[in-house]
């Protein structure tokens, strides 16, 4: 039976990231509940440590499998590549760097394109030959780069192979391939990705179909008319830029306008927002009191060669990025037979029980760690909740087999655009097409996420509803 509901929002199988943040708010989330557990009795077992969650060692494993593949038991010498002006201030490459330096026969770097040359046909980062390269940036940012600095190194990095990342599953996460799997390829891609893939078109003055079947005569037109029940989005675009989500933006017309003349856009179902909410006790600091806030959840899944590596869960508004006011919640394995409504139920009302002084203590407490961890983002702490996200080991089989599905599927579409089967949905320059058609992926080690609005048992649908 299919425990895990909702959807997949957007994929990234460009330069995904995140994957540090999450082992970060695991240590995060069980210094508070140890202190939590200190004051009052909740009534819940939960593991914050279970291998599953955390992505980091996943996805070290990846790079050094494609190291392997190219130069067997030889040194590895890992690059993660970032853009110049990011080296010191991006903590999750620095972390990632220092943890591949921690295993044994294995040194890394972390450098901008300025730090890379060829040599002898090799290509080398501070003069020693680097025999992998995760490259922390798409395509389009490379292309940009390559008009201020040399880029020759890492066209030469991908046209070898080196890279892993390969270029040719950069594509796949365009958002107008979601209509290909609502509907061209719909028999072609596994039950599970279509069950979690939302009605999706490409947004331009059409005939299509809707979200039930239904035949559409104009979809400009149809969108204005179920504008509170849309998003329209940008096909390639990323952060929560240029996202209009009908409930919340009053000026329809203006918006769409905005779509049509930008061109390259996405109208998409909206996901019901109590699909993908909870809620979580938090301060009102002004009133010395607590509440129950509800919050927003994406659920980030990290998949490689190997299967679902971890998770990055995000809380915050619509969209819930870290930039847009959100942050990331610890998870948790929830033991027992209760259900996850009932335990986060029970994990509130301890918090409540904790009074205001004693919550604003333990989350001081939890904002020192963060800050001495450089778990931080401008001025301050990023968001953590003390309530952690729970998942069952249901959740986690179901998971496993969405990732798998997920990562079988994608193969076949890269194949489908390399044939030029996808080109009326994926809108690319012509430098990028040929830096991913040079660089076929072919399932071989790489990393790609899935963001998706999921629930896990204790969301708020019937409540909003």
């Amino acid at each position: 039976m299919e425990t895990v509901k909702g959807y997949h929002g957007e994929w990234n199988m460009g330069s995904p990231g995140g994957w540090e943040y999450q082992r970060i708010a695991q240590l995060l989330g069980k210094l508070a509940w140890d202190l939590i557990l200190d004051n009052v009795e909740v009534g819940v077992e939960i593991d914050f440590e279970d291998p599953q969650i955390n992505a980091v060692p996943g996805f070290a494993r990846m790079i050094l499998r494609a190291h392997k593949n190219r130069h067997g038991r030889n040194p590895a010498h890992v690059v993660l590549l970032a853009e110049s002006d990011t080296l010191d201030v991006v903590l999750e490459n620095k972390n990632f760097v220092n943890y591949l330096r921690s295993l044994d026969g294995v040194n890394a770097s972390l450098a901008g394109p300025s730090h890379l040359s060829i040599k002898q046909g090799k290509i080398c980062c501070k003069g020693q030959e680097a025999t992998a390269i995760f490259m922390d940036f798409n395509m389009n940012t490379l292309v940009k780069i390559g008009q201020q600095e040399d880029v020759k190194p890492i066209l030469e990095a991908i046209r070898q192979g080196v890279l892993v990342n390969p270029r040719g599953m950069e594509p796949l996460g365009a958002k107008g391939m979601f209509e290909v799997i609502t509907e061209k390829y719909h028999s072609y891609l596994s039950d599970d990705t279509k069950l979690h893939t939302p009605w999706t078109r490409r947004f331009y003055p059409r005939i299509t179909t809707g979200p039930d079947g239904e035949t559409i005569d104009d979809l400009v037109e149809w969108t204005n008319d179920h504008w509170e029940d849309l998003v329209l989005k940008p096909a390639h675009g990323y952060s929560g830029h240029g996202i209009f989500v009908g409930y919340m933006k009053k000026s329809r017309q203006k918006h769409i306008e905005t779509a049509l003349n930008a061109g390259n856009y996405i109208v998409q179902e909206l996901v019901p927002l109590g699909l993908w909410s909870e809620q979580s006790v938090w301060p009102i600091v002004e009133e010395r009191s607590l509440f129950l806030k509800e919050w927003q959840t994406d659920f980030r899944c990290f998949i490689t060669d190997e299967g679902l590596q971890g998770f990055l869960a995000r809380f915050g508004s619509v969209p819930t990025n870290v930039g847009s006011g959100g942050g990331v919640q610890p998870l948790a394995i929830l033991k027992g037979d209760i259900a996850p409504n009932e335990a986060v139920d029970k994990i509130n009302q301890a918090l409540f029980k904790l009074g205001f002084k004693a919550f604003i203590q333990i989350q001081e407490e939890v904002n020192r760690k963060a800050i001495e961890m450089g778990f931080t983002y401008l001025l301050g702490p990023i968001l953590v909740t003390l309530r952690p996200r729970l998942i069952t080991r249901f959740h986690l089989e179901d998971l496993k087999h969405y990732a798998y599905n997920l990562w079988q599927d994608a193969i076949k579409l890269e194949e489908l655009w390399r044939q030029g089967q996808l080109d009326d949905v994926v809108h690319i320059s012509e430098m990028e097409k040929s830096l991913a058609m040079n660089q076929p992926w072919r399932g071989s080690p790489a990393l790609m996420v899935s963001d998706g609005l999921f629930s896990f048992g204790a969301d708020l649908l019937d409540e909003q509803d």
